[in-house]
């Protein structure tokens, strides 16, 4: 009995065994040569890199535009994960708790397709259409000025004081979706006879969604906001895509900037060693959620 259940396991381990392959030679293994690197002067090519201990480090803390980029890393953490969540609860309650049941479930799931829509986009492509979008001569700068406010007409993406809110409200309009998606799916589990009863002791709308939406979505809650935290932290297609970091560095980020030293300056140990705190970073916050959330799950038993 002990022997068929071995050899049960042993089957099992086989089936594991591209996907333990796949992560240490996509990840792992990168992961410890970019840790490696980050210790080095490098320029990339033929020439071996040269060992300098912490230097990349230190200059790291002296680095302004590093910092500048953890600081747009904050806004973005906002935009991708705070006002995305925020949203989606809002939509998820409103197309679960009114839509679907005033009108239809058709147009319940057709609204959420539309808000998912984004989602199912290429970054680049929707990058391309926003970037066109909010171009000095796009769609938003035409209808302002047909509508006789000019003066609100801006260069969105060209001026550093309105470029990183340009591309946060870009980042907000792909990440609804998600959550939204996410958190349908969560509501679905929900016994309908609360909001029933709810109904009958005449509770609110917004009452309904304090007492019975939010506290039954804690858990789509937790893995929503920790899968956007960590796209957060690592974001880099959307500034590539509409600004490449631009204009003046107004909306870099340590993934375009660990990318800028990598391909342009050729420094690669300084580009190493950028992406290597980022990791440290997003590690560190993802064990901090994940315990937050080990602790609601212990509360709420």
């Amino acid at each position: 009995m002990d022997k068929s259940k071995s050899a049960g396991r042993a089957g099992y381990y086989f089936y594991m065994l591209p996907g333990v392959l796949g992560f240490v030679l996509i990840v792992l293994v990168p992961l410890i040569a970019n840790f490696a690197i980050s210790f080095t002067t490098w320029k990339g090519g033929v020439i071996p890199p040269r060992y300098v201990g912490f230097e990349n480090y230190q200059r790291l803390l002296h680095d302004a535009a590093f910092w500048g980029s953890i600081q747009h890393t904050l806004l973005f953490i906002i935009s991708m994960t705070i006002v995305p969540i925020l949203l989606g609860l809002v939509l998820a309650a409103v197309l679960f708790d009114y839509i679907s049941a005033q009108f239809s479930q058709t147009w319940s799931s057709f609204f959420r397709a539309g808000f998912y829509l984004p989602q199912i986009l290429p970054l680049t492509a929707a990058g391309v259409l926003w970037a066109w979008i909010l171009n000095p001569i796009g769609i938003i700068n035409a209808v302002l000025k047909a509508i006789g406010l000019d003066f609100m007409a801006k260069n969105w993406l060209g001026d550093a004081t309105y470029a990183l809110w340009a591309v946060s409200a870009v980042i907000v309009w792909v990440q609804v979706g998600y959550c939204l998606v996410v958190f349908m799916s969560g509501l679905a589990r929900v016994d309908p006879s609360l909001y029933e009863a709810a109904e009958l002791d005449n509770a609110s709308w917004f009452a309904r969604f304090r007492a019975i939406t939010i506290p039954m979505l804690m858990p789509e809650i937790f893995v929503v906001a920790l899968t956007t935290l960590i796209a957060a932290l690592k974001v880099f297609a959307p500034i590539y895509v509409l600004t490449s970091g631009g204009p003046d560095n107004a909306t870099t980020v340590p993934s375009y900037l660990s990318y800028y030293h990598f391909f342009t300056t050729n420094r690669v140990g300084y580009a190493a060693a950028i992406a290597t705190l980022q990791t440290v970073m997003t590690i560190i916050l993802g064990v901090v959620f994940l315990r937050m959330q080990s602790k609601q799950a212990e509360g709420g038993h």
